[in-house]
């Protein structure tokens, strides 16, 4: 796992710097099965076994407008929804998970959202 990037400036202050968590080549995505694994509260070595299953799902937008240059990704797994916005570098803007415990996901989560 990698630790998170600090930048030390001129004075000696230490500031954390955004590290890549999507790759982008030729045209696709990649991201370590450690993130998803996290976000969705799966072992990552089950994550790409889930993935060929159909068992965990994604869905990959790329904004426009205001939000050109980012792209979200929303992954699915039984009962829980783990959504992941990068930059057009890769960096992490905004993660966040929702489980809903006993119930199962609602449809309407799976949708993408405007």
């Amino acid at each position: 796992m990698k630790s998170p990037a600090l930048k030390i400036e001129e004075h000696g202050r230490i500031e954390p710097q955004a590290m890549a968590v999507v790759e982008f080549e030729q045209g696709t995505l990649s991201i370590d099965a450690a993130v998803i694994g996290r976000g969705l509260n799966v072992e990552p070595s089950l994550v790409p076994v889930r993935m060929r299953e159909g068992k965990i799902t994604v869905l990959c937008e790329r904004g426009f407008d205001e939000d050109t240059g980012r792209y979200r990704l929303t992954f699915f797994y039984e009962n829980r929804r783990f959504r992941l916005v990068v930059d057009e570098a890769g960096n992490s803007l905004q993660r966040s998970t929702v489980d809903f415990g006993d119930r199962p996901l609602p449809a309407s989560m799976r949708k993408p959202s405007a």
